[in-house]
């Protein structure tokens, strides 16, 4: 599983693969991914709106499309299941891991998406190009399947609370998870899923440049929660994005494929 790749692997390829602008701000960043991306983006890349590709008709945020609109979308972009496709972004929450997690689940090889390490802050601190030209590619014919066994329900995490089948890990702060800070969103109580363990996302990233740690530091952090290694993983945090970064480190460590709980707290929370 290549989930990582550098900006010098970028720079070198860049004419090779299909790159993807996954920029996400949380709403009380105020700042507008789309109309930075028209700014100054990588060559070759197009915008990937993580709001608008989501599911349409629900309550939760960034809640998985069903196939049919995720096949029309990539088709519409130009993807072919063949390509090999690079997702960064310019986010304090590196939302692109979330769109690393969408194509997994929609059963691309997983050996053909990879995150730019570091992303786009990465990119421009060691001064590569970045253009303000948008390339047009032609509609593909993409096709999808869904893997169920990578996502999780409200009824499923009721039953594991019960039956403990996976460890599962919550990617918010201490003080959300504690309880000691309130939820961005009003409607959310405070606190944490019973039984779930506690991994900042913060804590896997290098705020020199916004990469990843190195395996050895992530496999200490993960080792660090005392997780039972017979059971699987799963992922949550408060609106399904950051629990992806946690998945996709896990990931790097054990080629596992991430397992998320969709609604995470923005679902589990409600008042």
């Amino acid at each position: 599983m290549k989930t990582l790749v550098s900006t010098e692997w970028l720079q070198e390829n860049l004419d090779n693969v299909r790159i993807l602008d996954a920029t996400w701000h949380m709403p009380s960043c105020e700042r507008n991914a789309e109309k930075e991306f028209l700014k100054g983006h990588i060559k070759n890349s197009f915008f990937f709106d993580l709001d608008k590709y989501s599911k349409q008709n629900s309550s939760l945020p960034h809640m998985l499309p069903n196939i049919d609109s995720w096949e029309k979308t990539i088709s519409k972009f130009g993807i072919k299941n063949s390509d090999h496709i690079i997702i960064y972004d310019n986010s304090d929450v590196i939302s692109s891991c979330r769109i690393w997690y969408n194509f997994l689940y929609f059963n691309h090889n997983s050996n053909l998406v990879s995150v730019l390490n570091g992303g786009l802050k990465k990119w421009q601190k060691e001064n590569r190009e970045i253009t303000e030209s948008i390339k047009s590619f032609a509609e593909s014919n993409y096709q999808a399947k869904e893997n169920l066994n990578m996502i999780l329900n409200k009824n499923q995490i009721d039953l594991n609370i019960k039956n403990k089948i996976y460890e599962l890990i919550d990617a918010r702060s201490k003080n959300r998870f504690n309880g000691l800070q309130p939820e961005p969103r009003k409607e959310l109580k405070s606190g944490h899923i019973k039984g779930s363990k506690n991994i900042p996302f913060t804590e896997l990233i290098n705020i020199v440049d916004n990469t990843f740690k190195n395996e050895q530091e992530l496999i200490k952090i993960f080792d660090n929660l005392k997780l039972d290694t017979s059971k699987n993983i799963a992922f949550t945090c408060g609106s399904g994005v950051t629990a992806c970064i946690l998945a996709l480190a896990n990931s790097t460590v054990t080629g596992k494929n991430p397992v998320i709980y969709d609604g995470s707290w923005s679902e589990y929370g409600l008042k």
